[in-house]
């Protein structure tokens, strides 16, 4: 393994320019992809056509500059930049000869080297197995061409000289045991609704900073690096807010421009922690040229994993290296300008996350027996005790609970 870790790939980048979609912005994100993966992006190439070539990928002629550029530069390989079908891999394969990625291997590839728990690592190889299945051939003519580097983490290397029925075989295993995660999940997630804790999903396009402000509201220790994809398993932590209330916290796996289809599948367990969350933190790296593009990307996406009808923070992360850019599209019930790295805007933050519990909270002032003093532990764990004042004849309870909990107090 330590071997194709140390492989140095030098790859051209083939983008397909076909409508409104600035190919170089979506090239330099793959470049970006590329490096984090551990190659060198030596040239890019781009062909504007009505569409893209079904066979090939890119024109005939394309193909000849693509094939002169990759000797010119002494490239390993080429890197297209939207996803292949079988046909368009073995193709190009066979006319360039040399190794032929696409973009959902690359983000593969990435993903496979970041899974650390046991349910990351099986949606990785269920996602990596699945892409495979249909490329086997192309696949292990073309990165046979190089003893390892992109393609060959995770399960590659030692599932790719396997025939499909073994794949296939391997797919049904893993979905068994991702089912067994998914109701473990479930039953958390049902003993979080019992217990009426608050919960707030942390989402934004990869790099905008979420495990940064996971780390510094809560003192959590996850993985926090200047990489796409830094983190890909999901992290929940509590957050004792200022008053004493409590919500969880809930990091989830950053998006990306075409994210393929069936990866968005495998990690539907992950990514519904937004789904299921009661609160939408919506983290936008202001920082970055493309944000408001990154910003529609993450609706997108939520849209498609049927995220509706949540109050949604939209946070605009990284005030500390912002040039003073204006966002002006977009959706948020709530707008906060903050830096995760440096703390600003995080007192707010914590406020407002107060003012909108609180919302959604019954006021209540009553006289407990001592024989009920239990239910005072309810309101202190679950919503806030303003007051209590021990008297001759009970507990006075001034307080607010969750609409939830209301009935069991009262």
């Amino acid at each position: 393994m330590e071997y194709f870790e140390k492989v140095e790939e030098r790859v051209v980048l083939v983008g397909v320019q076909t409508g409104d979609e600035n190919i170089h912005e979506s090239l330099d994100e793959l470049e970006e992809l590329a490096q984090t993966a551990g190659a060198q992006t030596v040239g890019k190439i781009i062909q504007n056509r009505e569409a893209i070539h079904p066979g090939t990928y890119i024109g005939k002629g394309k193909i000849e500059e693509v094939r002169s550029l990759v000797l010119a530069a002494d490239a390993t390989g080429i890197i297209c930049d939207d996803e292949l079908s079988p046909a368009q891999l073995n193709n190009l394969e066979r006319e360039l000869d040399c190794k032929v990625m696409d973009r959902t291997l690359l983000i593969l590839d990435i993903f496979a080297g970041r899974a650390v728990t046991s349910e990351g690592k099986i949606q990785v190889e269920l996602a990596q197995l699945r892409y495979r299945a249909a490329r086997l051939v192309g696949l292990r003519e073309s990165l046979s061409r190089l003893g390892g580097g992109i393609g060959t983490r995770g399960p590659g290397e030692k599932k790719l000289e396997t025939d499909r029925r073994l794949i296939r075989t391997r797919i049904s295993a893993l979905k068994a045991d991702l089912s067994q995660v998914e109701k473990h999940r479930e039953l958390l997630r049902l003993g979080r609704d019992r217990g009426k804790v608050k919960t707030a999903a942390i989402v934004g396009y990869t790099n905008a900073g979420k495990s940064t402000l996971l780390n510094t509201l809560t003192g959590a220790s996850v993985l926090s690096e200047d990489k796409l994809f830094a983190t890909l398993d999901p992290t929940t932590r509590a957050l004792t807010l200022k008053d004493g209330q409590q919500i969880l916290l809930t990091d989830t796996v950053g998006f990306i421009r075409k994210l393929p289809h069936h990866l968005v599948e495998a990690f539907k367990s992950t990514l519904e922690e937004a789904k299921y969350a009661d609160y939408i933190l919506h983290v936008v790296d202001v920082s970055n040229p493309q944000a408001e593009m990154q910003m529609h990307i993450v609706y997108e996406t939520l849209r498609e994993l049927k995220v509706e009808g949540k109050k949604i923070i939209t946070l605009l992360n990284k005030q500390d290296i912002a040039q003073g850019e204006t966002l002006r599209d977009f959706r948020a019930d709530y707008t906060l300008k903050i830096s995760a790295k440096t703390g600003e805007g995080l007192d707010e933050l914590l406020d407002l996350l107060e003012k909108i519990l609180a919302e959604e909270q019954i006021y209540i002032e009553r006289l407990f027996p001592y024989e009920e003093a239990g239910k005072i532990q309810l309101i202190r764990k679950y919503g806030q005790l303003l007051s209590e004042e021990y008297t001759e004849n009970g507990i006075a309870v001034k307080g607010r609970v969750p609409m939830e909990i209301y009935g069991n107090v009262c």
